[in-house]
């Protein structure tokens, strides 16, 4: 048997703090109160007040009419911080002379690295992100828009999806646990349906913008955030392999003592590919592909190559061991389909959309 396989005993946690203790005590419902005003302020700071004294029942009919010219203006950032402090400081003074639960220490701190890669992969998404809508000519305050619905239908999707496709007879009847994310269990086919619920909703609310407009220009950052995520489940010794003798095999000190395929960093290793490729074809096109390109070749490449790594993956879902594919093979093929789908759709059946822009 080979013993040079490299052995990995890395830390999920990548440094800590210890117990910090405040000068005083923070009231708990003084801190959900702030945040209940800080959310809620504006709606109210922002109402428009247009003087129309005809009363309130044709000061609605005029704002259906004219929903464009009665949205509310935004706070500015010196504005936004002074309602939070206004918040905090409100929320502590109240409950100052009211009763309610308080603490006083925070701590100990753990900084994993999962985490912090994971919030790597939005804060660099973003910026490519960011950069793509400024390619096209869009406002770039639509890519902070539609920031917090890929982070909301990120979380929100992988954990619902790890509950429902992965361990779901555990869940039904723990059903309190399904918030416990901070246990693990996400699952990327369940964050990309999230996704694209989320854009079909941003789509809703801006309908200037198509949907395959939207998830072309979330194909490159989605693709290397998961990357980085991919990066994270290497640190947590997780999603790993089966046991193998490739000289490429690592020994996964916390799970065992066993050579394992080090799956997560194949698919980390393809999504870095996967992103080169859609790269190089968002430049070919000099970044105005064709709708729906990036999106098929994204779903066809990621899809298509997680059916094969999950030949090398443990499985994670018990109820499957038996099957004759896997769960994430199964939930890959219709994403897989999908991608077929829009490149024939929008691309191959329309074909002076696939040209370069010199050459229409």
């Amino acid at each position: 048997m080979n013993t040079n396989y490299y052995f990995w005993e890395g830390q999920p946690v990548m440094f800590s703090m210890g117990e910090i203790t405040l000068p005083f005590p923070v009231s708990i419902p003084g801190l959900i109160l702030a945040a209940v005003i800080f959310l809620a302020a504006p709606w109210f700071l922002l109402k428009r007040d247009d003087g129309d004294t005809s009363g309130k029942r044709k000061r609605k009919k005029r704002k259906r009419e004219s929903a464009d010219d009665e949205k509310p203006e935004e706070l500015t950032g010196l504005q936004t911080v002074a309602l939070l402090l206004g918040s905090l400081v409100f929320g502590q003074l109240l409950f100052l002379i009211l009763p309610g639960a308080t603490f006083q220490q925070i701590g100990p701190i753990l900084i994993r690295w999962y985490g912090v890669l994971f919030a790597s992969a939005f804060l660099v998404g973003y910026f490519i992100g960011r950069k793509l809508f400024v390619d096209a000519g869009k406002d770039v305050a639509l890519a902070d828009k539609l920031l917090m619905y890929i982070i909301v239908a990120t979380v929100v999707g992988a954990r619902l999806g790890h509950v429902i496709f992965y361990d779901f007879d555990y869940y039904i009847r723990n059903l309190h646990e399904v918030l416990f994310i901070w246990q693990g269990g996400l699952a990327s086919h369940g964050a990309t349906i999230g996704i694209l619920i989320a854009l079909w909703l941003f789509m809703r609310r801006h309908p200037g913008i198509t949907f395959f407009w939207l998830g072309d220009r979330l194909t490159m950052p989605v693709i290397l955030g998961g990357a980085f995520i991919r990066v994270g489940n290497f640190f947590n010794s997780e999603i790993v392999g089966l046991p193998t003798d490739v000289s490429w095999a690592v020994i996964f000190a916390r799970v065992d003592t066993l050579p394992r395929h080090p799956t997560m960093l194949y698919e980390a290793f393809i999504c870095i590919i996967i992103f080169v490729v859609l790269v190089g074809i968002y430049q070919y096109y000099r970044k105005f592909p064709p709708e729906g390109l990036l999106s098929g070749v994204f779903m066809i490449l990621l899809f298509g190559s997680r059916f094969f790594v999950e030949y090398t993956k443990v499985e994670q879902a018990a109820f499957t061991e038996t099957w004759l594919i896997g769960m994430g093979q199964l939930l890959s093929i219709p994403f897989v389909i999908f991608g077929i789908w829009i490149l024939w759709t929008y691309v191959i059946k329309n074909p002076k959309r696939s040209q370069k822009p010199d050459a229409l």
